[in-house]
């Protein structure tokens, strides 16, 4: 799930599934913020100001986020912050490469979006992992609908694996409250994850085979919440072409996901800091 980051026209996200989110994650904002608001440019041939429907904002990133599912280690990398979206219908936004909003009104959106997966286990992150295989990243089809009413949002979105890498099926249902204070913007909201048992078995799972070659003792999973999390954001617009942000989603892990001997640390900390310049 999911992540990104302002969230797509309204919707929350989330890093520890979407960044990988989510990533998105992609910083929370109500539909009620400047998504709705049309950039205005300058006619050169009248000085008049003309409404446009593109926006464009860019900047530098970080993300910080645990190294596997279930790791006690994290990961620091670098990341675009992308915003960029075209009459609040075609829309590129932290991992969603590439999106479209099918239905849209001024409260709702329901789309689709080719959405990139951070999510990666490899044998060499820990000694423990040898013998259980490598589990690699790639794009995902995300499928999304959101709701805001006054400053609460509410959002569901699905997220599956089409590069074949048996990251199945998961689900992120999120709920977030915002409130703006000047210039700052506060946004903060639970959600849980669910997860098919091609998941679940890829990231928690150990087969007989794989527990011959690790040493960890086999253990099966089935389909089932995920985790448990909490959503927080703070942005700051310091003018009127720039703003900063910070998210966190703290989150943990549950049911065979929790349990699993593969499983260092049941508390997941997914972090996410830019800055973004809106042209």
């Amino acid at each position: 799930m999911t992540a990104d980051t302002r969230p797509r026209f309204g919707k929350p996200a989330r890093a520890s599934l979407l960044l990988a989110a989510a990533l998105g994650l992609c910083a929370a904002r109500a539909a009620y913020a400047d998504d709705a608001t049309p950039n205005t440019t300058t006619d050169t041939s009248t000085g008049a100001a003309t409404d446009s429907k593109w926006k464009i904002g860019v900047g530098p990133g970080v993300v910080i986020t645990p190294k596997y599912p279930g790791s006690r280690q994290l990961s620091v990398f670098p990341f675009p912050a992308l915003d960029i979206s075209y009459d609040d219908r075609i829309f590129s936004q932290g991992p969603d490469v590439l999106g479209v909003n099918v239905l849209r009104g001024p409260a709702y959106h329901v789309g689709a979006a080719l959405s990139f997966d951070f999510q990666t286990r490899k044998e060499s992150d820990d000694p423990r992992l040898h013998g259980l295989g490598n589990v690699n990243g790639g794009p995902k089809l995300k499928l999304f609908a959101d709701y805001t009413w006054w400053a609460f949002t509410g959002s569901v979105a699905l997220y599956q694996d089409i590069a074949g890498h048996h990251q199945g099926t998961t689900v992120s249902t999120d709920f977030v409250a915002s409130a703006p204070v000047g210039g700052w913007l506060f946004s903060v909201g639970p959600g849980f994850t669910w997860a098919n048992g091609t998941y679940t078995r890829t990231f928690f799972g150990v087969s007989g085979q794989q527990s011959a070659a690790s040493g960890l003792p086999t253990y099966s999973t089935s389909a089932g919440v995920r985790d448990v999390h909490m959503n927080a954001q703070v942005t700051y617009d310091f003018s009127k072409h720039w703003n900063g942000s910070v998210s966190a989603t703290f989150g943990r892990l549950e049911h065979d996901a929790a349990n699993s001997p593969i499983t260092e640390k049941r508390f997941e900390l997914n972090t996410l800091a830019s800055v973004n310049y809106k042209f």
